[in-house]
């Protein structure tokens, strides 16, 4: 029997099965004017969200594509369905009611379960509508408002939504900025009212299944004075030999004294292009708290940005990702200092394999009016072959006397000398080198949901081995 010598790639079988697509209405490949309106009569836009439609479509046929980062060429906008929907679109909020073939999706993936056991409330998109929402009967009861983007646009939120729509990521930040603000779709909108603690998770779990679409969500969640939320996103999508794109938004604002974790595990196929864009503000003396998990896509620029505007304001960044084999994952975080005596801790790990790129970007920018900010970078990267690629690119713009700024960097390969000494201690190679991947993420994992944590326990444990021949 000969010997396994190596780490395997993330085992996607959960992820990878299909439905036949059918029964749908989507509109044309592309991106014209024309769509944008359809999409907008589609979702019966009030005026001033379909003339912000039209106005980001202006500002994404002026805007340029990225000319840093890993490759796009293979994205090619003329080829995506920016909106497709079951003919049976209705939301739901009672699971027996959701159409089976959508229902067994999501019981696969674990969601009915995940709700009944612990979380407070859960939302899921199937391509570009929210299937189902419920949010637990206590916990509505608290006045906490978990439901949909777009029936909160048209209920009695509709002035929340408009004062905080893409104000915190407007459609000229960039190119797939504006892309969103004109087809957008779906999405989850949440709010805490002041002093409100919700005890137990929110999640929304996004699935992509339709070949050659884009999904484009928006979630936009207010945390509101003295509040506590967590909240977790999920998303998945089957592999096809076609690309999809991802290009969904997030908007967190988390007011005076309050906290907010934030915590994503992001899973998508092999051909799918991540553009997603991420950013929260915290106001004075409040807490924002990010963990992200990326597993997935071909190709992937993701940044969440955080601006602690209030004094006292603090974020933490925890995160992971795994590249394998044709996976270039560009991410990292970016945050700026602005009120005084505010604090970030960044801790971040990456994996490669098989050739597979992981680049990580930090942004660090402290105001000239942000004394006694503090700020700690910690990244490290591990490569398990010769193969493999990471890269740190760390940025600091530090416009204030009064800081204390630290940035740590490590890169390195699995140690031939700890293989040696874990076998020469009676485990085989192969459990060796899963017990030093494991190690390696252990910080990282404990800050994950416990689902999630499990998972990615499981996927370096038992999934990430494998044999050679």
């Amino acid at each position: 029997m000969q010997e396994k010598t190596y780490v395997e790639d993330v085992d996607r079988s959960l992820y990878d099965f299909r439905n036949e697509v059918k029964d749908v209405y989507k509109v044309d490949e592309g991106l014209t004017e024309e769509i944008v309106r359809q999409i907008s009569k589609e979702k019966n836009d009030p005026e001033w969200m379909a003339e912000f439609r039209l106005h980001s479509l202006e500002v994404y046929n002026k805007t340029p594509f990225p000319n840093w980062g890993p490759s796009i060429d293979g994205l090619n906008m003329d080829n995506i369905v920016t909106y497709i929907k079951p003919k049976d679109n209705k939301m739901h909020a009672d699971w027996d009611e959701v159409p089976e073939e959508i229902k067994n999706t999501f019981e696969r993936l674990g969601i009915p379960q995940a709700e009944r056991e612990s979380l407070a409330g859960v939302g899921a998109q199937y391509d570009s509508e929210l299937v189902y929402h419920n949010v637990k009967k206590e916990v509505a009861e608290q006045g906490v408002i978990y439901t949909d983007l777009e029936s909160a646009m048209h209920g009695e939120y509709g002035d929340m939504i408009k004062d905080h729509f893409m104000h915190l990521v407007p459609p000229t930040d960039h190119k797939f900025a504006a892309l969103h603000g004109a087809v957008w779709s779906g999405g989850s909108f949440v709010y805490v009212p002041p002093g409100v603690t919700v005890e137990i998770p929110l999640q929304s779990y996004f699935r992509l299944n339709a070949p050659g679409a884009g999904q484009f969500e928006h979630t936009l969640i207010i945390v509101d004075e003295g509040a506590d939320l967590h909240f977790i996103e999920g998303c998945s999508a089957p592999k096809y030999n076609i690309a999809n794109l991802h290009a969904g938004c997030v908007e967190l604002f988390v007011g005076k004294g309050a906290r907010l974790r934030y915590s994503t595990i992001e899973n998508w196929s092999k051909n799918m292009y991540n553009l997603n864009t991420k950013r929260a503000t915290v106001a004075e003396g409040g807490k924002m708290e990010w963990v992200s998990g990326s597993f997935g896509s071909h190709t992937s620029f993701l940044y969440p940005m955080t601006i602690l505007k209030g004094d006292n304001s603090k974020v933490e960044f925890t995160g992971i990702t795994f590249a394998g084999e044709g996976q270039d994952l560009d991410t990292g975080m970016k945050v700026v200092h602005s009120g005084k005596n505010t604090a970030s801790a960044v801790n971040t790990k990456s994996i490669s394999k098989s050739g597979g790129k992981n680049t990580f970007r930090s942004s660090v920018v402290v105001n000239k009016n942000a004394k006694g900010a503090k700020s700690s970078v910690d990244c490290a990267s591990l490569m398990l072959d010769n193969i493999s690629k990471s890269d740190t690119i760390p940025a600091m713009d530090v416009r204030c006397d009064d800081t204390d700024i630290g940035h740590e960097a490590k890169i390195g390969r699995i140690s031939d000398e700890a293989i040696f000494y874990l076998m020469s201690r009676g485990i085989s190679e192969e459990e060796a080198r899963a017990m030093i991947v494991s190690g390696f993420a252990d910080n990282v994992s404990k800050e994950l949901p416990l689902e999630y944590a499990l998972e990615m326990n499981n996927l370096i444990r038992l999934e990430m081995v494998g044999s050679i021949g």
